[in-house]
């Protein structure tokens, strides 16, 4: 706990790691076990629970709980799993980050994420880099987010639901079907095209959005996006560029069948 500054009224038990340069706020509660690296800031009121283990240079918000039990009504508590928080992720007020409910599993939060007030990742998701959740937007358990990704304000995405990278989920939308890499959604499952913007703002090429553009139109082509996805990638014609396979790839997995794209007159392609 070299150079680190506790406030007179936090709780830290003995048996809880610092590393150099913390700072925790008053009320805050640091649990036996829990593990937090250099340069960290633990606001007022915030509670990291003993399963919880943090990078380097983290910030958690006034009234976060990091490593709290699991919402799983056949949970039991005496097994061993935890919570990682990458480097340098922003947590916001009143965030829960959820421990696994499998045994030595792991809620896993990558580097650079932004977590914004009162969202919530539950248990086994894992989140990649620079991930940002907007205000009280709610993971369901087993859920996975792509690099670079954004879920907005208020969205809530069923348990086991991939996010694909690079993909943007409109605020208060409901999430149940795979959201492949790089697409807008907005409602309940609906795609309405490329992430074009993110993509630019990212500095992908134009040739590689132009053959992206090419897979996303011949993918939802029809009903059938997993084989169509199939058969682009045994064809002659399958893309050079890691993104446009990334895409492709995308559909060859997953348990809960792929986001809708609707064309502009309202009627779907599947």
């Amino acid at each position: 706990m070299k150079n680190s500054q506790i406030h007179p009224s936090a709780i830290v038990e003995s048996g809880a790691v610092l590393g150099e340069g913390v700072t925790v706020g008053p009320y805050a509660v640091i649990e036996d076990g829990a593990k937090i690296g250099q340069g960290c800031r633990v606001l007022s009121h915030a509670i990291i629970k003993k399963h919880a283990v943090i990078a380097d240079n983290v910030e958690v918000g006034h009234f976060s709980v990091i490593g709290g039990d699991p919402q799983h009504m056949g949970f039991d508590r005496s097994i061993h799993s935890s919570v990682f928080i990458g480097n340098s992720t922003r947590i916001g007020e009143g965030v829960t980050v959820h421990r696994s409910i499998e045994k030595d599993g792991r809620t896993l939060v990558g580097e650079n994420c932004f977590l914004m007030g009162y969202c919530h990742i539950a248990h086994d998701c894992e989140v990649d880099n620079k991930v940002v959740l907007a205000n009280g937007a709610l993971l369901g358990g087993h859920v996975s987010v792509g690099q670079e990704s954004f879920v907005g304000g208020g969205a809530a995405v069923h348990q086991f639901v991939r996010i694909g990278k690079g993909s943007m989920i409109g605020g208060l939308a409901e999430i149940s079907l795979d959201v492949p890499p790089q697409v807008l959604v907005s409602g309940r499952n609906a795609i309405s095209g490329l992430n074009l913007i993110g993509l630019k703002r990212r500095e992908v090429s134009r040739s590689e959005i132009s053959e992206l553009k090419q897979c996303f139109r011949k993918v939802f082509s029809n009903y059938n996006v997993k084989r169509n996805a199939e058969e682009i990638l045994r064809s002659g014609e399958c893309p050079s560029s890691k993104i446009a396979h990334e895409f492709l790839s995308f559909f060859a997995s997953g348990q809960r069948g792929f986001a809708k794209y609707s064309l502009k007159d309202g009627h779907s392609l599947r």
